[in-house]
């Protein structure tokens, strides 16, 4: 027995030490990533600068390329295009007590994806926060942004105002979008729900991803036994930050009142049989083929249960109006705060 023991401490010994590497090579990176990201600062800076104080033109970009690839052959970051959005990025950032420190703690590829593609301080804000809390890769965040992901989550259809106590509400609101692109599904324009639950399931990891940061799966065709009879909730999920169950209805057709009644009696399910003590209430969200934004209006003001309704599209025909329907910048502002 006491040479199992001994296994088991060595065993415990080792999960620790690799532990330990793991997270100084973490903060190794980390620390390489501010020192390169501060160089890349402070090059902008100093060419910001110099353009002013002598006048020079484009041209000082392009010399300066020269000398530097002369003088360190073999590194990538020095060509003449990489200064130049060296440059942006301090012009862009400098003046910005917010945006500075962020931009600081996500590697540079990110940050150049981000000032080039969004033009709006509070854009950049969202996609800076959102890639440094859930580690968005480059494509990912690239995916993020093409899809109007930012939009997408501002102008979204709940009644989390009136369900949710106050602690959740701005949390939950930036939990849900109000469009969902399922472009990596392989699916016509006509399928059943059942096909596309199937195509969702082949393709678990895309769908996470696009539902956003923090969900889990817990699986599909999820049954409850109500009064004996069973029941089935397509997906179930659950939001680690909400601390909620979330169960999502899918329908391959317009938005109808009577989906919202379906949707109270799943949650009140969960909220009777699978809820935790320590978990708040469950979260419903409804995606449809598509939805009337004032039938979905007048649908959730009447129920008492948290739930958004949202449609999706498997191909990317993106929203001219959605920046024109954004909240007020204050509320945008306050919503962003809960993405730390």
């Amino acid at each position: 027995m006491a040479q199992v023991s001994d296994q088991q401490h060595f065993k415990q010994f080792v999960v620790e030490v690799k532990t330990m590497i793991r997270a100084a090579q973490y903060r190794a990176l980390q620390a390489v990533n501010r020192e390169l990201i501060d160089l890349y600062w402070n090059l902008g800076r100093l060419i910001t600068e110099r353009q002013e104080q002598h006048g020079w033109g484009k041209s000082v970009v392009e010399n300066l390329s020269k000398e530097l690839q002369l003088e360190f052959p073999g590194e990538s970051g020095y060509s003449a295009g990489n200064l130049w959005r060296m440059r942006n990025f301090y012009s862009i950032y400098h003046s910005s007590e917010i945006l500075a420190p962020m931009a600081r703690e996500i590697g540079w590829t990110h940050n150049y994806v981000i000032f080039e593609k969004c033009k709006d301080a509070l854009q950049r804000e969202f996609y800076l926060r959102m890639t440094r809390k859930y580690g968005w890769t480059k494509a990912v965040l690239i995916h993020h942004i093409e899809n109007q992901s930012y939009e997408k989550y501002l102008n979204n259809q709940t009644n989390f105002d009136q369900t949710l106590p106050e602690q959740y509400r701005l949390q939950a609101n930036l939990a849900i979008k109000d469009e969902y692109t399922f472009d990596f599904l392989e699916l016509g324009e006509e399928h059943s729900e059942y096909e596309l639950e199937q195509s969702l399931m082949k393709n678990i990891r895309a769908f996470l991803i696009e539902m956003g940061g923090d969900f889990a799966f817990l699986g599909n065709q999820y049954v409850l036994e109500v009064g004996g009879k069973p029941f089935k909730i397509d997906l179930l999920l659950f939001h680690r930050r909400l601390r909620s169950l979330i169960a999502i209805d899918l329908k391959v057709r317009e938005f109808e009142p009577e989906h919202k009644g379906k949707m109270e009696f799943y949650l009140t399910a969960l909220n009777e049989q699978m809820k935790l003590s320590d978990e708040n209430d469950a979260i419903g969200i409804i995606i449809c083929k598509s939805k009337n934004k004032t039938i979905v209006e007048y649908a959730l003001k009447s129920s008492t249960h948290p739930i958004g309704v949202a449609n999706y599209m498997i191909t990317q025909q993106l929203p001219a109006d959605y920046v024109g329907l954004l909240p007020s910048e204050s509320d945008i502002v306050e919503r962003l705060k809960y993405l730390e």
